[in-house]
Formats: structure tokens, C-alpha cells, sequence
């Protein structure tokens, strides 16, 4: 499944314990991430100015993470203040599912041809195809 993860749920992954970094570790293992150049412009910027994290660690994260995943940028990627970049990638990428703690983006769901969930919906939607598989 391709699964493009918004910068939020990256964040969330690198910065603490929990679903997001289970969800993070499933995908790499899994699964193939999407992402594009603007979620890590926006990750490394987070890493560094709101976390902390000193440029070198962000340095290593940020092309670790570029190695795992497919980059792919909608044709026109200028950010804009609604995130609508980040659905536009997630297109552009041929996601199979969007996974975002933005609100307005999940607002969207049913209006566009990716699957856009939270965290948690997309734990729930891996568990209940493993479920469906082992039966």
C-alpha cells in the first residue's frame, strides 16, 4: 500500500512513543512511503525550530527518511496556508491513503479519490485487513 504520512504524524513519530511511531516503523517495513520535498522542508523545520533538535540530528533524519521514501511533488508545489500541497502530493504520488492529524484535510475525505485518515484510522484499518487475511 502506498501511504503518504503528513508532516504532523512524522513529527509525532520522531518525537515521541506511540501510534505515530508504530505507524511510522509499520510503513517502512510494510508498506511504501510517499512524501514529497514540502512535508520534508516542513518536518526538518519543526525538528529544528519548535523541537529543538540540533541541525545535525535533523540532518541525518531528514535523508534517512528520503531514502525510504518515493518523493514525489505535485506539478505545481507551492505551499498554501489551507495544506492543500500535502493532498496534491499525496495525489501526485498515487497514495492509496493519506494519514494526517489535520482536521480540514480530513474534512476532504469523501470528496477526493484517496482514503484521508487520522493516526488511529489507519491503525484500525491495517488491524481489521490483518484480521480479514487471517481468516
Amino acid at each position: 500500500m502506498k501511504v503518504f504520512l503528513d508532516s504532523n504524524v512524522l513529527v509525532a513519530a520522531l518525537a515521541t512513543r506511540g501510534i505515530c511511531a508504530d505507524l511510522l516503523r509499520l510503513v517502512l517495513v510494510e508498506h511504501q512511503l510517499l512524501a514529497s520535498k514540502a512535508v520534508f522542508r516542513e518536518l526538518r523545520g519543526i525538528l529544528i525550530d519548535r523541537l529543538g533538535l540540533p541541525r545535525a540530528r535533523a540532518d541525518q533524519i531528514i535523508p534517512f527518511l528520503r531514502e525510504q521514501a518515493e518523493v514525489r511533488d505535485p506539478p505545481s508545489s507551492a505551499d498554501n496556508p489551507d495544506h492543500g500541497w500535502i493532498l496534491a502530493a499525496a495525489l501526485a504520488g498515487e497514495a492509496d491513503v493519506l494519514v494526517t492529524g489535520n482536521l480540514a484535510l480530513l474534512a476532504v475525505d469523501d470528496r477526493v479519490s484517496i482514503r484521508i485518515t487520522s493516526p488511529r484510522g489507519f491503525w484500525e484499518l491495517i488491524k481489521t485487513a490483518r484480521l480479514a487475511k487471517s481468516l
